[in-house]
């Protein structure tokens, strides 16, 4: 009898055990918070490669963004225990029964950007102050200025779009590979000052201790007409200048650099030969060989491809061996994000109930 009840006291200190565990809610949380991570930036990268799909074939581009995850589990258990005996007659028994219940209920919010704010923001072109603010963080002049710049000092960038086609203007390409080689050796800076009750951006060279890039600081100098006497110039938005002293900076809109890198996704020769999508112009400049963005086309993406969507019955990606479009990607979602597309901060706001 003794070791029955030894029996059932055991089972019963283990099951009120288990019952008085921890909530689960701060082991979910560092799983949960990357996981979400994850899902959301997978997402998005999707989303912006099916709008430039879209866009080559004139199909409109739709953004939606993500508002909101509310995430809400909830542990449910019951025990029941059981025990009888006879002191008279032979025979006992013992029961033991437990269930046990886990639910995990997400809900996501999705929110359309549109309206006459998305809008405005949009074909709003990005401030000159602001692609060298992204120069100065360390990307790459010459890829910044081919994808979101028009002109400088009236020297044309090429462009692919199917009104604009037109060939760029070979010192162009001279230019951008010298700012290249002054930015590699740290030869230009960026300065924000008070200039007559406004804020104004300063260009600064600097030929180096050495002078390495003394010869690439004059030719940036001569292809824009600027004064070589001075090493500061101030930047401005606009086609041409209106002083020695000024670098004139003709700078895209979020919705023209989306329409440029658009143009150069591979599409499959049969929607060519039959008129679904419109051939691009051919570039002869050395420059502009390949896109900025080499988007592949087939029936079927590889099982590593960086990021792969569906359209019109086949499928596009961007090989996950190419870091130039991957990274060019990334800019071009970092880009997305600087020209306030989505008005006021609307990060996801990410709410897990646990319990």
């Amino acid at each position: 009898m003794r070791s029955r009840f030894t029996r059932l006291a055991s089972v019963i200190l283990t099951c009120q055990c288990i019952a008085g565990c921890g909530t689960i809610g701060p082991r979910t949380m560092s799983r949960d918070q990357f996981d979400y991570t994850a899902a959301v930036s997978d997402s998005w990268k999707r989303q912006m490669l099916l709008n430039l799909v879209k866009l080559r074939y004139n199909d409109a581009p739709t953004f939606l963004e993500v508002s909101s995850i509310i995430s809400q589990y909830s542990v449910e258990t019951s025990l029941s225990l059981g025990a009888t005996w006879d002191a008279i007659l032979p025979g006992n028994s013992q029961s033991l029964g437990a269930t046990g219940r886990y639910t995990d209920r997400p809900t996501i919010t999705y929110s359309p950007l549109r309206g006459e704010e998305f809008t405005r923001s949009l074909m709003t072109p990005i401030p000159p102050a602001s692609l060298c603010s992204i120069i100065q963080a360390g990307w790459p002049v010459d890829r910044v200025f081919l994808m979101c710049v028009q002109s400088v000092n009236g020297l044309d960038n090429g462009t692919s779009m199917m009104a604009l086609s037109r060939q760029g203007n070979p010192d162009f390409y001279r230019l951008i590979a010298a700012l290249r080689r002054i930015q590699q050796a740290g030869g230009v800076s960026i300065r924000v000052q008070k200039k007559d009750n406004r804020t104004a951006t300063i260009m600064v060279f600097q030929s180096g201790a050495d002078g390495s890039i003394k010869d690439d600081v004059n030719l940036v100098q001569t292809l824009l007409g600027m004064s070589p006497g001075t090493s500061e110039y101030e930047l401005v938005y606009g086609r041409l200048p209106t002083s020695p002293n000024e670098v004139a900076i003709l700078s895209r809109s979020m919705l023209q650099i989306l329409l440029e890198i658009g143009s150069g996704v591979d599409v499959p020769q049969a929607d060519l030969d039959e008129g679904r999508v419109m051939p691009v112009l051919v570039q002869t400049t050395a420059e502009q060989t390949r896109p900025e963005i080499l988007v592949h086309s087939g029936a079927r993406a590889p099982n590593d491809a960086f990021v792969a969507v569906k359209y019109r019955g086949q499928r596009f990606w961007i090989d996950d061996r190419d870091p130039r479009s991957k990274g060019m990607l990334s800019f071009l979602m970092i880009l997305f994000s600087l020209a306030e597309t989505g008005g006021p901060s609307r990060a996801p706001l990410v709410t897990i109930p646990a319990g």
